[in-house]
């Protein structure tokens, strides 16, 4: 089994992130929506799907110790980013996942998804993250990268909302 490629694995399940990555720290709300039903597409891996990721996992539902290799991309130009789910919970409140990257991932990081309910009702997405370059096409993707990360996090909780209308 491949080593993940950073040593705070972890993190983005207490949300001290570590210094020396770039933090991603995104949360909206999703609505009045079923809790189980948008935590079973977020550990089901329908939320990414319905994103337009391509997800190969070695189980249909993330659990701690799970790989998966999610795909970005069209044909030959489709990056693939091996990461093993390292934290997941579904406890009636909260669910979701943190994955972190694997050999062979553009960066070095972690990245995790979870829906919670407030006192009010209301269900949050959130996409918290920390990573760096790996290779030369991270870092060569610049304030680029970043801005995509950004970009992937709000395209999954439109996913999110049309999954749970």
């Amino acid at each position: 089994m491949d080593a993940l490629t950073y040593d705070e694995v972890g993190a983005t399940r207490t949300g001290r992130l570590p210094p020396g990555y770039r933090h991603l720290r995104y949360r909206t709300s999703i609505g009045r929506v079923d809790l189980a039903a948008a935590g079973e597409a977020v550990l089901d891996w329908r939320l990414h799907r319905a994103a337009g990721v391509r997800i190969e996992a070695s189980e249909p539902r993330a659990a701690e110790g799970v790989t998966v290799v999610s795909g970005l991309g069209l044909g030959p130009l489709r990056l693939h980013a091996p990461c093993r789910v390292v934290w997941a919970v579904a406890d009636g409140s909260r669910a979701g996942f943190g994955y972190g990257t694997l050999p062979g991932h553009p960066a070095r990081g972690e990245e995790a998804f979870l829906v919670e309910r407030d006192d009010r009702g209301e269900v949050w997405f959130s996409v918290t993250a920390f990573s760096r370059p790996a290779g030369w096409l991270m870092a060569a993707a610049g304030p680029f990268g970043v801005a995509f990360q950004h970009l992937y996090a709000r395209n999954l909780a439109a996913a999110l909302r049309r999954l749970t209308r």
